[in-house]
């Protein structure tokens, strides 16, 4: 979640939506992202919002703490019962994040799920996934959380190298994520994920094999592998322009990619997004792909953006603020957009392009169209899904897939 937030109009105190929103909405999945802003430490990288203690000592009191987050995040669940009125739709996806959601007791995240059970009611088959810090878990933990409803957990694993993590300011020990898959699995959880970072300065083509192969021999179903992306702001940002460590180039993130590719794809692993892998459909995250495919989904926290049929808003970042809002009986909402059809349209390209099923080639405007043909041409698209009216990126395309998508939206 960026910690920069977007202009907007104000959002109204209620919170309320204009009655186009909730139109069709029965055609449309509906799921909850809850953030939890809290962190022991600042990762170097980390450009999200969250929040270590120190940073909030003397920031907002008591509102701020995470001794009363579960209880204030409920109260705007219950906010978000109220704003969408009758909607019938079950929740088909909740997913806590952060932060590390995990420093707060494995009962304050079963009861942020229970409200969102009781205010809404959950799908039969709902995904429930929250994120964890291997360090912040353990079996007596992770059992709480499976028997408290969640069925998906994701681990930031980021690198099997310790001279790598000491670079993120990551501070588990290299072989504690592998360990954590295990006792998730032990725990009964049916799907588990790692989360790996490529093109940290100092990283080798070696190191990055040993963190595929190790991330690969604990057994999860879900991989995820993100480019590492300096933000100004950062410790890691200030440490690369005073020279202490070298900024990787895309050539080395590219190369990267390549060999994740081929690593996880021989061990089973297939993509269905630019940067994540699962060994079955059923392991892929049925909640990012709301996001991917412009789904409805609630998000509850300082910071959280949510989108309800073609509205989109967010909250206030400061926990404090946010919790004096929730007290005071106002929306958090610090402010929202209307997104018009083209909009729409425009997002639809940028989300789905990434995904293995691609885009409607009926989606794009002339313009994009004529450049979708030169990227078939470059071998960008494949030929195949092309003639049956989709634009899908071969494995050269997602490597290119900014460039391609910057083209297509035209």
């Amino acid at each position: 979640m960026p910690s920069v937030l977007p202009d907007g109009e104000p959002m109204p105190e209620d919170g309320a939506l204009p009655a186009s929103a909730l139109l069709g909405a029965g055609e449309r999945p509906l799921g909850f992202y809850l953030h939890v802003p809290y962190c022991a430490t600042r990762c170097g990288y980390c450009d999200f919002n969250t929040y270590t203690a120190t940073e909030l000592r003397g920031t907002g009191g008591v509102l701020a703490s995470r001794d009363n987050y579960a209880a204030t995040l409920i109260d705007e669940i219950r906010l978000a019962r109220k704003v969408l009125g009758d909607d019938p739709r079950p929740v088909r996806t909740v997913f806590v994040g952060g932060g590390t959601p995990t420093l707060l007791p494995a009962g304050d995240l079963v009861r942020m799920l229970g409200a969102v059970r009781d205010e809404f009611g959950l799908a039969e088959d709902a995904e429930i996934t929250t994120e964890a810090n291997p360090e912040s878990v353990g079996p007596a933990y992770l059992a709480e959380l499976r028997e408290g409803g969640f069925n998906r957990i994701s681990f930031g694993m980021q690198s099997a190298r310790q001279h790598v993590l000491k670079v993120l300011d990551r501070t588990h020990t290299p072989g504690r994520p592998e360990a954590c898959v295990a006792e998730a699995r032990a725990a009964g959880f049916a799907h588990v994920n790692l989360d790996l970072i490529y093109g940290t300065p100092g990283e080798s083509d070696d190191d990055w094999r040993a963190s595929l192969d190790a991330a690969i021999g604990a057994g999860p179903d879900h991989v995820s592998a993100y480019a590492l992306i300096v933000e100004e702001g950062t410790q890691l940002a200030r440490r690369i322009r005073r020279g202490e460590v070298p900024m990787t180039d895309d050539d080395v993130h590219a190369d990267r990619y390549l060999i994740a590719e081929d690593v996880l794809s021989r061990a089973g692993f297939a993509w269905y997004e630019v940067s994540n892998w699962a060994t079955t459909p059923a392991g892929r995250c049925l909640h990012n792909e709301l996001y991917w495919r412009g789904a409805d989904w609630w998000g509850a926290g300082p910071g959280a953006h949510s989108h309800v049929g073609g509205v989109r808003w967010w909250n206030v970042k400061h926990p404090g603020a946010y919790a004096a809002a929730l007290a005071e009986g106002r929306s958090p909402g610090a402010g929202r957009e209307l997104l018009s059809a083209e909009d729409r349209r425009v997002e639809r390209v940028l989300l789905e392009l990434r995904l293995r099923e691609g885009c409607p080639l009926g989606i794009l405007a002339p313009a994009g169209l004529a450049a979708s043909r030169r990227a078939l041409a470059d071998g960008l698209l494949e030929p195949g899904p092309y003639e049956a009216g989709r634009a899908v990126l071969t494995l050269r395309g997602r490597l290119l897939a900014d460039a391609v998508v910057r083209d297509l939206v035209d």
